[in-house]
């Protein structure tokens, strides 16, 4: 038996939950979402708590298993307190700005980088900070990681855009050897 797909997810307070035609529907404080439940796994609804089983014991449902269970606890989290990730922006005239909901980035190119984020998701910023928040802990993390794309840190000056918690690596440049 999974270890995190045996645990129930509790359901907190302000939240609703209903399943229909094969998918989980959560309700709560902060806005809506669905999702659809893998064939081989079984969800249902106890009172305050969600159960996840699974009905055979191939290695692919094992492993859909504990996913399923995961991604209902998220749902549940993202609609209580949603998500957010925060990422530095580290370059010498390099800002960040926005312009209705449009993020706005001049990192060292020859233009200004126009990113529109999608339906659910918010950026704010500030000075050399980048917030991404939402209700869809996937969501935000895709369009984060899609931010840092487009200028990536690289290791010899530590230029680009990084997540708040991640640690660069730097690496020794060029030595002048004498002949």
């Amino acid at each position: 038996m999974s270890r995190i797909g045996r645990l129930p997810v509790e359901i907190e307070e302000g939240v609703s939950c209903k399943i229909e035609d094969g998918s989980l529907k959560v309700k709560g404080p902060k806005g809506e979402l669905e999702r659809k439940i893998p064939g081989r796994i079984g969800v249902r609804i106890e009172g305050k708590k969600i159960i996840v089983s699974r009905e055979d014991e191939e290695r692919a449902t094992k492993a859909l298993h504990g996913l399923t269970r995961t991604l209902i606890n998220n749902m549940i989290t993202g609609v209580t307190k949603g998500f957010e990730k925060e990422m530095l922006l580290s370059g010498v005239g390099w800002k960040v700005g926005m312009k209705d909901k449009d993020l706005i980035l001049n990192v060292g190119y020859s233009h200004p980088i126009v990113f529109s984020p999608p339906k659910g998701i918010t950026i704010q910023t500030d000075k050399e900070k980048i917030r991404v928040s939402g209700i869809d802990k996937e969501l935000v993390g895709e369009i984060s990681a899609r931010i840092r794309r487009i200028r990536p840190v690289e290791p010899y000056k530590g230029k680009g855009i990084r997540y708040a918690d991640e640690v660069v690596r730097r690496k020794a440049g060029k030595t002048g050897g004498a002949k």
